[in-house]
């Protein structure tokens, strides 16, 4: 099996793609054999993790994913430990331990937000009445005085309907300018355990352990309880990856500010546009890349766009993550050799194994897809955080990764790199 068809077969998409790519972008980088160095790679790292878990080629996915997912239950209890054995159902709204780890682990830079009174300006205009129906405030201003500025933003997620959210998006951001944003500090809260509560009066169901609202420079923990392997770990690295993927898009706010179509950018960023399939199609026929800014897969495993040529800037943020592993393992006191840090270069290895029912199935090695596999208790095996960053690590053996990080800015809002 030459190396277009072993990454073809991991990527989900056909040898043919990656060896017209090959060609074209052999070209257009001066460099030949990438698709080999990328494959031999992967290859050679699969080999290491198997040997440094004392396992051989002929085991079962199950063999390995088990033998995989056993370190990071180890990992997962020591950082339980190390946070005081959170209860997060019983905080309200100071982080505490959690935040002040992963700002030790890392400190993002300041970012460029709204300002938070035009924040309150714009809710006066479009109330989220259901909030202070709920909770008996006259006003916006009294609302948020009473419960919270990050708290009640963090709440229109999950307590407004979609209807309400998309209005509010379309046009009360429609009018702001430039002097409506400042800098400010990145700012993380875990939520008043009322607030699930309030979730479920309003939608019925929970929402995300870990979210955050990019305009407003806000990251929220949900007060869910922590009570199966895997969750604080998972809590955890999601809380790093949005305080690298905030400041990402902080960036692109100042870039686009003087802009004349500066709103127009500010939403398709917010909204995390990507361009439509049969568009995709074209543009990626002549050796462009698209830039595909959301995890597709999570809607649509066999979505085609993600068989085409494409480089994402959130793999891009878990790559940063992993590298912040070595200072997390080095934090928690972690000596033992397959300790978080092992994981600061696997973001993009994977490879197949025979399964159980003699199926060839496909096992990635990177710590997200197997910490979010571990917490649905193996129901479902995540492989697209694996396969994306495979896509970044092509590119980045092509042109250098400063070089992919450029160009992703510039065209993210285009859809596409041309080359």
């Amino acid at each position: 099996m030459n190396s277009y068809e072993k990454l073809s077969l991991i990527l989900n998409t056909s040898p043919e793609v990656l060896s017209d790519l090959d060609q074209k972008m052999s070209i257009a980088s001066g460099k030949s054999g990438v698709m080999d160095i990328v494959s031999k790679d992967n290859d050679d790292r699969v080999s290491q993790v198997l040997a440094d878990l004392g396992l051989n080629r002929d085991v079962t996915a199950e063999e390995v994913y088990g033998a995989l997912t056993q370190h990071l239950i180890r990992i997962d209890r020591q950082l339980f430990e190390l946070l005081g054995q959170p209860d997060l159902s019983n905080f309200s709204g100071d982080a505490g331990k959690i935040r002040d780890l992963a700002l030790q682990v890392f400190t993002p830079p300041n970012g460029f937000f709204i300002k938070k009174e035009k924040v309150v300006e714009l809710l006066e205009k479009q109330p989220p009445q259901s909030l202070l129906d709920h909770f008996g405030y006259a006003n916006v201003a009294e609302l948020i005085e009473k419960e919270g500025f990050e708290s009640v933003v963090a709440a229109l997620r999950f307590t407004q309907t979609t209807e309400w959210m998309h209005q509010f998006f379309d046009v009360a951001y429609s009018g702001l300018t430039p002097e409506d944003f400042e800098d400010r500090e990145v700012e993380v809260i875990v939520l008043d355990s009322k607030w699930l509560e309030i979730a479920q009066k309003f939608i019925g169901k929970k929402f995300h352990n870990v979210s955050h609202l990019k305009e407003f420079g806000v990251i929220f923990i949900s007060p869910d309880p922590i009570d199966q392997p895997g969750e604080t770990l998972r809590m955890f690295v999601l809380l790093l990856h949005y305080l690298h993927e905030v400041p990402f898009y902080s960036s692109l706010f100042r870039k686009f500010l003087h802009y004349a179509d500066f709103v127009a950018k500010l939403q398709s960023l917010l909204r995390g546009d990507v361009l439509e399939a049969e568009d995709a199609k074209i543009k990626t026929q002549n050796g462009n890349w698209l830039v595909i800014q959301r995890y597709l897969a999570k809607d649509d495993t066999n979505d085609p766009r993600l068989a085409m040529p494409h480089v994402d800037p959130e793999a891009e943020h878990w790559w940063l993550v992993s590298k912040n592993f070595r200072k997390l393992a080095e934090v928690m006191g972690d000596t033992e050799p397959f300790n978080i840090a092992r994981w600061a270069d696997l973001d993009f290895v994977g490879d197949f194994f025979k399964s159980a029912d003699g199926s060839e199935r496909l096992v990635s090695f990177g710590v997200v897809d197997l910490i979010m596999s571990m917490v649905k208790r193996g129901e479902v095996k995540y492989l697209y955080h694996q396969q994306e960053a495979l896509w970044n690590r092509i590119f980045v053996e092509y042109l250098g990764r400063d070089m992919m990080n450029q160009l992703i800015e510039d065209n993210i809002i285009k859809g596409y790199i041309e080359l």
